[in-house]
């Protein structure tokens, strides 16, 4: 097209428009409107299918698909959890740590029950041994009727000062017993050797004369306390004292202990004694006693290294002894505190060893050893208890009484 000379003007190009008036019927005209609006519909749905999902949220609501009636409570929940934003204050993150010299231990979750079966609480039972070979056979014939859970008892042993095949002796019936076929062997067993320079004689009279005990007994904890501190592992939830010279013993003592979840718990011991085809019933252990207020007036009078011991004319205690307590035919169940307990078996929840009490090798309230123990628990706040009516059998010793 060409155009005017003049170039264009606006009244030029004014001129050429059409008239508002038909531009403006244009406009109105249906098919004009139609085409507008059909135009209209195909921009937005395609916005809508191409458009991100932040351009969505200004076409349509926010909110669940399901009305709120029509939610399950975990839907509910799911939903109300996008509502807020979660803020972590002081935020840490885990530390890995993957030297093989650093080993983690968590008591948190080691406990002494009266479940102790099903919760599969593990068992340490302790032995001190010294010139101990005859009845190392018997021990372990005992030891295997036990009807707690083999799997759940560790065995450890102290053989301190013998002169006799004690080592041995012990050695080939672990061997003997962790072999056998028709029960299950026990967790695991250790043999600890510690001398101490003990000399004394195994008889009746060099054990139990009364310039004796102060040395024995604090030589008897030395050893208790050696053989805890190398065998007491962090799964331990009880540790079980049993002396080797047991005759016999019940093959639930573990498990009928353990229900009286108590700290500190000892049975009576007897013995059988044969005379002229009688079964003579005797009391031994004389070392599981109540204080009594003689006793208690006794001690007041005494140096601090003095270390009682009952039954000798030296020091009359007046103490109430268990052994004098009590009928293996009555109720087993019954309970009595005491102040002192003897060693031939106890039973202790571990912690109140963990604690820091053990058998002291020193005169601890006038106490050494087994006695000694019993003080320091109960200085501890631990209970000490003896079962008067339940009744572990010793080998006779052919002693005198109170010579325990």
């Amino acid at each position: 097209m060409l155009l005017p000379k003049g170039g264009v003007t606006w009244k030029s190009a004014k001129s050429r428009l059409p008239p508002t008036r038909a531009i403006w019927r244009f406009l109105t005209q249906t098919k004009v409107l139609l085409t507008i609006a059909i135009t209209g519909i195909v921009v937005l749905l395609y916005r809508g299918v191409s458009g991100s999902a932040g351009d969505l949220q200004r076409f349509y609501c926010f909110g669940p698909a399901k009305p709120p009636m029509q939610m399950s409570i975990n839907e509910q929940a799911q939903w109300a959890g996008h509502q807020q934003t979660p803020v972590i204050f002081n935020h840490h993150a885990p530390i890995e740590i993957n030297s093989s010299t650093i080993k983690h231990v968590d008591l948190n979750g080691i406990d002494s029950t009266t479940k102790a079966v099903a919760n599969d609480e593990r068992v340490l039972i302790l032995t001190p041994l010294r010139n101990a070979a005859p009845f190392i056979e018997q021990h372990f014939d005992l030891l295997s009727q036990l009807t707690y859970p083999h799997n759940l008892i560790d065995l450890a042993f102290l053989v301190g000062d013998s002169t006799d095949d004690t080592m041995a002796n012990l050695a080939m019936e672990l061997e003997r017993v962790q072999s056998r076929t028709d029960k299950i062997p026990f967790n695991s067993a250790m043999i600890v050797e510690k001398d101490f320079g003990v000399t004394m004689g195994q008889s009746v009279e060099e054990r139990h004369g009364f310039k004796a005990q102060g040395p024995r007994r604090k030589a008897m904890g030395r050893a208790r306390n050696y053989l805890l501190s190398a065998a007491l592992k962090p799964e331990h939830s009880w540790v079980y004292w049993r002396d080797v010279d047991i005759k016999d013993s019940p093959s639930k003592i573990i498990e009928d202990f353990v229900a009286h979840d108590r700290d500190v718990l000892v049975p009576n011991v007897w013995f059988h004694r044969y005379e002229d085809g009688r079964d003579i019933e005797g009391r031994f252990d004389y070392n599981s006693w109540q204080e009594t207020e003689p006793s208690r007036k006794l001690a007041a009078t005494l140096e601090r290294d003095v270390i009682l011991a009952e039954g000798y004319k030296e020091y009359k205690t007046e103490r109430r002894y268990m052994a004098l307590m009590g009928d293996w035919r009555g109720n087993k169940d019954e309970e009595i505190v005491l102040d002192g307990i003897g060693g031939v078996n106890i039973l202790v929840k571990a912690d109140v060893h963990r604690s820091g009490i053990n058998f002291p090798c020193y005169p601890f309230e006038n106490q050494a050893e087994t006695e000694g123990f019993a003080k320091m628990a109960k200085r501890a706040g631990y209970g000490v208890f003896g079962l008067p009516n339940y009744v572990v059998w010793h080998i006779d010793t052919e002693e005198k009484p109170g010579n325990a």
